[in-house]
């Protein structure tokens, strides 16, 4: 899985006159939980753009001076306004410990019903939960589309999972090809 650094540094005083003074200043005070005590920490808040504002999933690797904390992004709070980022919530990795993250789906081939039917192609689900250690999540979810015919889905249970488990039931459908006004009954060749 793909990662991103973010530099910060840790914070000591922790209340509201501090942290609207951090936010003033530019900075996002955030969190790290999942290990002995948590970890306060304040950083630029441009360096979450490419963390936040991608449908992609990553783990973070936070460089808090000479520390590194491999961690996973667990929630964010935004301004009402502005959507100025508030507060971030990190979740510290372990190796040998399952989590659980949202990991986007990509759909591979192009399906008969689609092309020779005349179908719509309906994405349900964009993101799947995954439990896994943290070496074995994936960077996305692969989707094979291209034996679908008009009114078929895919189901999660049809889906490759080798080092991890979808934590979805197994009838959720995940795309699916519907029919359309223009569509044709499918000769099935």
């Amino acid at each position: 899985m793909k990662s991103i650094t973010i530099n910060g540094s840790k914070r000591e005083s922790v209340g509201k006159k501090s942290t609207k003074a951090l936010r003033n200043a530019g900075q996002v005070p955030c969190v790290i939980y999942g290990g002995d005590k948590p970890v306060h920490f304040s950083a630029e808040e441009l360096a979450f753009s490419k963390l936040v504002y991608t449908p992609n999933a990553h783990t973070v690797v936070i460089a808090l001076g000479s520390d590194t904390v491999n961690a996973v992004l667990q929630d964010i709070q935004f301004h009402p306004v502005t959507d100025r980022i508030l507060h971030i919530d990190f979740y510290q990795l372990f190796d040998n410990k399952e989590i659980s993250m949202d990991i986007p789906v990509r759909l591979q081939g192009a399906a008969p019903g689609v092309l020779n039917s005349g179908g719509v192609l309906r994405l349900n689900k964009r993101k799947l939960r995954v439990r896994a250690l943290p070496g074995d999540l994936p960077d996305v979810i692969i989707a094979d589309i291209s034996k679908l015919r008009l009114g078929n889905k895919l189901y999660t249970s049809e889906l490759p999972a080798e080092k991890y488990s979808i934590l979805h039931p197994d009838n959720t459908v995940v795309c699916q090809v519907r029919t359309s006004r223009t569509s044709v009954a499918d000769t099935g060749d």
